[in-house]
């Protein structure tokens, strides 16, 4: 029997901005996350690899509010508890963390659960265990710890789009140069860490994501 899923017909999946709060240690992360928002940031994830639960939480609720009213799903990294507790609409997983199977138990079917892949096996087993979608890279080459992983490039990309019908988040060293290329590839979206969040304008950078994203929509209707 299939794993049943949450619905993910209506996410939009062209940007989703991870505010990392280590990757801005020095800025305001929910002030990040309105810059990243007005300038079309479709989907948010919070990551907090340092914070207490205390403060995952209290931050996380905030964001779930101001993210509210502009319909803006926010996903908690690693913690299915935080999700449900702070109202969030879902969480993104690594390879080591809370299996889907056991977070689907946490969150039911109403929430999203994303996976991080770096192989299409992984994204193969991502399907068959119930994710909704799957985070893949990185692609490119990344300030981020993303770099521990071997790079995953457009063809491992392509492939990765060969062995899921899951939408795929790319991640990893996107610009809006080079996202056309990973969205030719079999990318549904991009996620985007240090390139908004070392921006001296994070709402510009994000504008600037969207418009590469859009004209690959458009020349390729």
């Amino acid at each position: 029997m299939s794993p049943r899923r949450a619905k993910t017909g209506k996410v939009d999946w062209r940007l989703c901005f991870i505010a990392d709060s280590e990757a801005s240690p020095t800025r305001d992360i929910l002030w990040l996350i309105e810059e990243a928002v007005a300038g079309g940031a479709t989907i948010i994830q919070l990551r907090g690899k340092k914070w207490t639960g205390r403060e995952f939480l209290r931050i996380a609720v905030k964001a779930v509010e101001l993210l509210r009213s502009k319909r803006i799903p926010l996903i908690i990294n690693d913690r299915a508890d935080i999700a449900l507790a702070c109202r969030a609409q879902g969480v993104h997983l690594g390879q080591d963390d809370l299996p889907v199977r056991a977070a689907r138990k946490i969150l039911g079917l109403g929430r999203l659960i994303g996976l991080s892949v770096n192989t299409p096996e992984q994204a193969r087993k991502a399907e068959n265990v119930g994710a909704d979608y799957i985070g893949a890279g990185p692609v490119f080459r990344t300030l981020s710890k993303l770099d521990l992983q071997p790079l995953v490039g457009l063809e491992g990309l392509g492939r990765i789009r060969a062995e899921t019908r899951l939408p795929i988040l790319a991640i990893g060293g996107i610009t809006p140069a080079n996202a056309a290329e990973v969205l030719a590839a079999g990318a549904d979206g991009i996620a985007v860490i240090s390139a908004i969040t070392s921006s001296a304008n994070p709402r510009q950078i994000s504008t600037k994501f969207i418009e590469a994203i859009g004209k690959v929509r458009k020349s390729s209707r």
